[in-house]
């Protein structure tokens, strides 16, 4: 199988498998087929008759899948998927059939998944700076009244 795109994520992101059927003409969704999966065996999500149906879908992509079923029938069969983890690394199938004519389009999508990167940024010199210097009431006050209302409350209770 040849390769159409790569797509990119971190984990924890959300990314968008594309997917589309051209032209883009009315697609009647009722009598197609539509399955994503990774080789042959793990379904990642499928689509049939109109509607989600996710009974044989591999249980690591559980509640994590969704299409665009606003677009769907305008030939968007993209796939979104939400937490995006290291072992979604792999060749995505889009595999789209018409159960009438048995006509089939198929395209694969590559997603590379990193680790998040780690970058421990400093906080910059103009968020150290907002507090007028004029009025150092109106910052600190807020910062302190919780802090003293925790205090307060478990004290209170400790002489009942």
């Amino acid at each position: 199988g040849q390769l159409d795109t790569t797509c990119h994520a971190f984990v924890g992101e959300t990314v968008v498998l594309p997917c589309s059927i051209t032209p883009p003409g009315e697609l009647a969704l009722s009598k197609s087929m539509l399955y994503w999966q990774i080789g042959t065996t793990q379904l990642v999500h499928f689509f049939q008759n109109g509607q989600d149906s996710l009974e044989g879908q591999d249980e690591k992509f559980h509640s994590r899948t969704s299409l665009f079923l606003d677009q769907m029938k305008h030939g968007n069969l993209s796939l979104k998927i939400s937490n995006v983890q290291l072992w979604d690394d792999a060749e995505y199938s889009c595999i789209y059939r018409q159960t009438e004519n048995h006509q089939t389009k198929k395209s694969t999508i590559k997603l590379n998944v990193s680790a998040p990167p780690r970058i421990e940024e400093p906080p910059s010199p103009s968020e150290q700076n907002q507090i007028p210097s004029g009025s150092p009431v109106d910052g600190p006050r807020l910062a302190v009244l919780p802090l003293s209302f925790l205090l307060l409350v478990p004290v209170g209770l400790w002489h009942l």
